[in-house]
């Protein structure tokens, strides 16, 4: 197994691929969200030093009541050195950068960690 490592522009197409290949009723049901890519987690973000991969920030679809309204996006973000840090090859990078998009828009949808468990994509 040979090691990747992508540039932050070939990380940014990795995460394009993943979003491009949503279900359609996924696409249809996202609402104010934007993606993000990053080198690290900040502080802020990851404050025990866990090396996120990803992280969800906002109301998720589940969450929102009548109030929400006017506000700021949501954001994903999606850390593109943990992720080399794995020392994974190229196809297995592809396939965890997936599961972690995957798992932040479920996140988005209203999907909690336990349920995400259940399903297997955490």
């Amino acid at each position: 197994m040979q090691r990747s490592f992508v540039n932050r522009e070939q990380f940014e197409v990795m995460v394009d691929r993943v979003l491009e290949t949503l279900p359609q009723w996924v696409i249809d049901t996202v609402d104010n969200l934007h993606v993000l890519v990053e080198d690290w987690p900040s502080r802020d973000q990851d404050p025990d030093g866990e090396g996120l991969l990803g992280l969800y920030e906002g109301v998720s679809l589940h969450d929102r009541g009548n109030e929400y309204f006017a506000s700021l996006p949501d954001v994903i973000t999606i850390f593109r050195l943990p992720h080399i840090r794995l020392g994974l090859d190229d196809e297995a990078l592809a396939a965890e950068v997936r599961k972690t998009v995957l798992h932040e828009v479920a996140h988005h949808l209203g999907i909690d960690d336990d349920r995400l468990h259940e399903l297997g994509w955490d």
